[in-house]
């Protein structure tokens, strides 16, 4: 049986004899992407090729990316979901399409992978009034020998992708496509616990989707409608985990070597039983595994948006212990983020460099965690009656949980209306949409043209921060609307007056110069030898895309850019904040 590190070699390999080339992980959280919290998928670091940006390894790519679904956060618990995963992925950038994909999707799944064809089933799209049904890959799966009760049609809320839905609710310039979906077969419709009437988008559990090939073949314009792209991709994405739970034949993703050795820690630390505490074993697996993937990478716990979704992860992981084993400590966490780092060492994770680092955010935050629950316990024995909007309010003020407010309340022979909680949280949650909406509006995938201007002053941002504060500072992430421009960086302490005014000052001269913005694709090595910046924390591939301008900045980067720094129009420090111990940010705006 082959392991999850044998089975990413052996899709990489796979690509790669097909004239791929493997691009290294984006980063959990997306230097460059305003468009959204975490890298959910793996075209979303794509996004400037896919619309036609030239990718420095040619127009056939493969890799392995580490992805994070916010969204799936309260679905975590039953056997496939989790929020931390691998999306496997291959690309064809104007290169191949249909015909050569799905042939060699199914070789991958049938001849290198052995699972057997009766079990597999694949969808497609059913068309609508603005794209016609999907015939062409049917015909080519019929060809390949897909029998034709295992080819199924679906409507643009399955068999359409785009990052934000169906045609209707993509944004203007995105792209998308129709796709088809292969799905594993656990069951046979005779079985008891399977109805008559399942399907493979059906959620009794019997079918689990293993992998997605998209045609982004449209792009959304400003009138609504879709223009065929000039350059028509292929977007392959197969969750790891997932396609090792087929090739075990057994659903439970959390039985794959990708998570038992995590689980039978878990199971050591409790005394308890995986097969009695599956629901709440899976939580703590999977929200820790997120967690340090996310502290490796430099991030901490906050109240706001990453670092809150962090918080939460590491809170719920803390609740579900301590449920389990009432009398736990923060230390006994080690033993479990010591079995992440041994099954992610050399792949995504280097304990000598930083599992202490990652311990100690770790138990700082649980540590935190108990204060809070202490602090809340304080607060609820002052309230007469627990209702559903009070316990939406201990979850959102102090992080305490629901499942404790709901405990609580029982004592006192109350009973919460969980309707009247689930009222509250989806306020709070259409609110946070509604700002995240706003926060996003104009991102850099759109390639509007006041983002790519604060897109290319981010580059002079960052250098004039090293000019003034020394070159210890590195970039640590940016975000970018319409209205404004968010840079983060390393560094220890607030910065004075003067040395604000002194960076403002910096990149408006080197503005005024209307220096020119050119690109170049190098070596790695060469570009790092010619003093071209990166981002410490991030991978790259052998081969990069170099952007300098004038004599003053070099950096690795996707783009897109200004063609000379004049375009870019005076710009204006308009506050800073702290991010931690080592991290400050900047909010900057154009001056009109």
């Amino acid at each position: 049986m082959l392991s999850g590190n044998q089975l990413r070699q052996k899709y990489l390999d796979f690509f790669v004899a097909h004239g791929h080339k493997i691009i290294p992980s984006a980063p959990i959280v997306l230097a460059n992407d305003p468009t959204t919290l975490f890298t959910g998928s793996g075209m979303q670091p794509m996004m400037p090729y896919l619309l036609g940006a030239p990718h420095p390894l040619g127009t056939r790519l493969t890799d392995s990316q580490k992805c994070f679904r916010a969204g799936d956060i309260e679905e975590v618990g039953d056997n496939r979901h989790q929020t931390f995963f691998e999306m496997l992925g291959n690309w064809s950038l104007g290169d191949y399409f249909k015909g050569e994909q799905l042939a060699w999707i199914w070789e991958f799944y049938t001849s290198q992978l052995g699972l057997p064809k009766e079990n597999l089933h694949v969808s497609l799209f059913a068309g609508n009034d603005r794209v016609g049904r999907d015939e062409e890959s049917a015909q080519i799966w019929q060809k390949l020998g897909v029998s034709h009760d295992h080819i199924h049609y679906y409507d643009a809320k399955k068999n359409w992708w785009s990052r934000s839905g169906t045609p209707d609710q993509m944004p203007v310039g995105e792209p998308g496509g129709p796709d088809s979906e292969v799905f594993y077969d656990f069951g046979t419709p005779h079985d008891p616990k399977f109805g008559e009437s399942c399907h493979p988008n059906c959620d009794c559990g019997r079918f689990l989707e293993i992998g997605n090939s998209v045609f982004m073949l449209y792009q959304k314009q400003t009138d609504g409608s879709l223009k065929e792209l000039v350059q028509k991709n292929v977007d392959f994405g197969g969750g790891l985990e997932r396609i090792l739970a087929a090739i075990h034949h057994d659903p439970d993703v959390y039985k794959t070597d990708l998570f038992w050795p995590i689980i039978e820690k878990i199971e050591t630390l409790t005394k308890l039983k995986y097969s009695d505490n599956s629901s709440a074993m899976r939580i703590i697996c999977d929200h820790l595994k997120g967690s340090v993937m996310m502290i490796a990478e430099g991030l901490e716990p906050s109240n706001k948006q990453q670092g809150y979704l962090l918080r939460r992860l590491l809170r719920r992981a803390a609740f579900k212990v301590f449920r389990m084993k009432p009398e736990a400590k923060s230390a006994d966490f080690d033993a479990i983020i010591e079995t992440i780092f041994a099954v992610y060492e050399g792949v995504y994770l280097d304990a000598s460099k930083d599992f202490d680092r990652v311990s100690n955010v770790i138990k700082l935050e649980i540590e935190k965690f108990q204060r809070t629950v202490n602090k809340g316990l304080k607060v609820l024995e002052k309230i007469d009656q627990i209702d559903g909007k009070v316990a939406f309010d201990m979850l959102s003020t102090y992080g305490f949980p629901w499942e404790l407010t709901l405990e609580l309340a029982k004592e006192k022979k109350q009973v919460v209306n969980r309707d009247q909680f689930e009222a509250e949280f989806k306020k709070h949650q259409d609110t946070s949409r509604t700002a995240s909406t706003g926060m996003f509006k104009g991102g850099l995938a759109d390639h509007s043209e006041v983002v790519t201007q604060y897109h290319t002053a981010t580059h002079l941002l960052h250098q004039a921060l090293r000019d003034v504060l020394g070159t210890s500072v590195h970039q640590a992430g940016s975000n970018l609307t319409a209205e404004r421009l968010r840079f983060d960086f390393t560094y220890d302490k607030a910065l004075a007056p003067e040395e604000l005014q002194k960076v403002e000052n910096t990149v408006n001269e080197k503005i005024e110069r209307d220096l020119p913005v050119t690109a170049t694709a190098m070596p790695y090595d060469a570009a790092i030898k010619s003093g071209a910046l990166a981002f410490f924390k991030e991978k790259y591939p052998d081969q990069v895309t170099v952007y300098t301008i004038g004599d003053y900045s070099r950096e690795l980067c996707g783009g897109p850019h200004v063609g000379h720094t004049s375009e870019i129009g005076k710009i204006k420090i308009v506050k800073q904040e702290s991010l931690g111990s080592s991290l400050r940010r900047l909010y900057l705006t154009k001056v009109s």
